[in-house]
């Protein structure tokens, strides 16, 4: 069990006001810059101002193990992944434990918004096409407020809304997408005054994840499971718009993936930078790890992360965290630590 010495926590999170909090990884680490985003919405413009964050080292790292059955990977795999053929991850869903590639969800399958199989749907009917995708149509500018501040807990608050624009909701019935998506939602804030653990470790026994927020992105809006509420792929199924983000019945926006739009970006032959905070503490990353190297989940334990050296700062912190795949569960399988209470 590994925790986070609190001089590298600190450097870790002190984004105040983070709705631009970028920097790419480096072998040796990266020093924090400024970053300013300037958000327009239809009752005015904000600016926001943070520090880059999250970088990490090429160092061989060291697995942590606290009596978990989870595994992580640090042989190097061939795998790949064709973006024009992605596995399908209906069905891919367990209440029993935890497995690679899967998601373990703590409630039993529901109603999916998606009416229609879209023809980015392969014809072998167990593969879909990410690169033909259509989105949902339009663009709308919001006034997004976000900020972490270290504690007795990570604090993070904020209205719920993302510093990119999105697409028109309710869906239109003259976008295209209506033919398959026909979200009658409409976008609204949602406050975020969440208090995740400050120093989190991994837990004896992987949480699974509920429906809802699993956890939030660093422009501002939540992140949810893979799941469409029907047990169905919501990446596959769900037409979001062209950040990958959509509302939910209360108006809450939210992304089932990493949404492309973040302005942390991965960059070639370095690891990814951080790109969100999930409910047990840990962070999120984007997919390459180690050298850069591209990640699949045979890369990953059953909650979809490994444990290496993070270096933030000049700190070197061994550390576990998530990443990002392009293949189903996108993000986060189950929780390796102890989850905050967050909606």
């Amino acid at each position: 069990m590994h925790t986070r010495p609190r001089a590298a926590t600190a450097a870790l999170l002190t984004c105040l006001l983070l709705t631009a909090c970028g920097g790419g990884g480096g072998d040796g680490g990266n020093t924090a810059s400024a970053a300013t985003t300037t958000t327009a919405g239809a009752t005015g413009t904000t600016t926001t101002t943070g520090t880059a964050t999250g970088s990490t080292s090429s160092a061989s790292g060291t697995a942590a193990n606290t009596g978990t059955t989870a595994t992580t990977a640090t042989t190097t795999t061939t795998t790949s992944v064709d973006a024009t053929k992605l596995p399908l991850g209906d069905n891919k869903f367990t209440t029993t434990a935890p497995a690679v590639g899967y998601v373990y969800a703590c409630y039993s399958a529901g109603q999916g918004g998606a009416t229609t199989k879209g023809p980015w749907f392969n014809g072998d009917g167990s593969t879909w096409n990410s690169t033909s995708k259509i989105s949902v149509q339009g663009v709308v500018n919001w006034v997004s407020t976000f900020a972490v501040a270290l504690g007795s807990t990570l604090g993070i608050t904020g209205n719920g809304l993302p510093s990119q624009p999105t697409g028109t909701f309710p869906i239109a019935s003259t976008d295209p997408a209506y033919a398959y998506d026909r979200n009658p939602n409409s976008i609204k804030t949602s406050a975020i005054a969440w208090g995740l653990p400050a120093n989190p470790t991994v837990a004896a026994t992987p949480s699974c994840t509920g429906l809802g927020a699993i956890g939030v992105l660093l422009d501002g809006a939540r992140l949810f499971n893979a799941d469409d509420g029907g047990y169905r792929d919501a990446v596959a199924w769900e037409v979001q718009d062209a950040c990958q983000g959509h509302p939910q019945q209360q108006g809450t926006y939210h992304y089932h993936s990493v949404s492309s739009c973040l302005t942390q970006k991965d960059t070639a032959g370095q690891h990814s930078p951080l790109v969100g905070y999930i409910a047990d503490g840990f962070g999120l990353y984007g997919n390459l790890g180690e050298n850069g190297k591209a990640l699949t989940n045979a890369d990953l334990d059953v909650c979809h992360g490994h444990t290496h050296a993070i270096t933030v700062n000049g700190v070197s912190v061994v550390q576990y965290h998530y990443h990002q795949t392009k293949e189903f569960p996108y993000t986060v399988g189950c929780f390796r630590g102890t989850p905050a209470t967050i909606s």
